[in-house]
């Protein structure tokens, strides 16, 4: 890598840690941290007394940040736990994802007009991929963590326990760039009580004393794949109560288990994930539709 390219990548890494914010080196074009594993870890050097993970040795020292950058290109990681911050991460759509689904931008715009917000005014990143990093302080006393859909679809966080990759770092698929270098707001308040809200409670769905042993093995699988489309997060939900329905149709269609009783069970399911019963009406009734007409006999299963 030419001269002034690695410049730009040290540049990126002492500008993190002068906003106070402490630096890991990340692989050449790369997301992944280029520091040794718990499993790896030689225990010497700053793990001489014991491994330390990526957050104990995450730096804001000019002096070791250069040395570490002089010895490669190495693309920069911010610690967003010991920074202070949380990182709201608007993900674009993926080649796999349903035409029509919207991309992380629009379901954080949506979720800020629900909320009666507008989308916060912040320090925001443009991602390769064309996403985007909203940068926020976090309130003393309480530590965030990670999350992946809790706020809505497309949009993950990242606090203690994860890292963002700072500007000015590269990717096969381009630069982390600046798209608006306003100072970083704390996080509203409305998004602390949305990332701490308890889970909602999972409605328990009344199923059949099992008779056969055919019936117990069926029952075990529709409370295993109920309780799955309960424990979803905001963001999968449609697409796991399509799955789990389907993983049990061939037992409603080899008169293991009663339609009616399947039907009720994961309504309660998806409303328990916070869909709708509209919702759940149609998923379930094409879902075991499709498993019913195409079902192997049992014998062949």
């Amino acid at each position: 890598m030419p001269h002034e390219a690695r410049s730009a990548l040290l540049s990126a890494a002492l500008d993190a840690a002068e906003r106070g914010w402490p630096v890991i080196p990340l692989h050449p074009r790369s997301k992944v941290p280029a520091l040794h594993g718990e499993r790896r870890c030689p225990g010497t050097g700053d793990c001489t007394g014991g491994h330390r993970t990526f957050e104990q040795r995450a730096t804001t020292d000019p002096a070791r940040i250069e040395r570490c950058w002089a010895t490669g290109p190495f693309n920069v990681g911010i610690a967003t736990g010991p920074a202070g911050l949380l990182v709201v991460d608007l993900d674009t759509l993926k080649p796999t994802d349903k035409e029509g689904t919207p991309d992380g931008a629009a379901n954080f715009l949506a979720l800020c007009e629900r909320a009666g917000q507008t989308v916060p005014s912040t320090r925001r990143i443009r991602t390769p991929s064309g996403g985007e990093h909203l940068y926020f302080t976090t309130p003393p006393g309480i530590r965030f963590t990670n999350t992946t859909g809790t706020l809505t679809g497309k949009v993950d966080t990242r606090a203690w326990g994860g890292q963002v990759v700072a500007p000015g770092s590269m990717t096969p698929q381009g630069p982390y760039t600046v798209l608006a270098d306003a100072p970083v707001t704390n996080l509203p308040e409305w998004l602390q009580k949305a990332l701490t809200a308890p889970p909602r409670p999972v409605r328990a769905a009344i199923l059949p004393l099992p008779t056969r042993d055919t019936d117990r093995y069926a029952t075990a699988v529709l409370r295993r794949e109920v309780a799955a489309v309960a424990t979803t997060p905001e963001g999968g939900r449609q697409a796991e109560l399509l799955r789990a329905v389907r993983a049990v149709g061939r037992f409603v269609a080899w008169g293991d288990l009663d339609r009616a009783t399947v039907e009720a069970a994961f309504t309660c399911g998806g409303e328990s994930a916070g869909l709708s019963p509209a919702e759940c009406r149609t998923t379930i009734r094409k879902a075991l539709d499709y498993s019913i007409r195409t079902a192997w006999p049992r014998e062949t299963a």
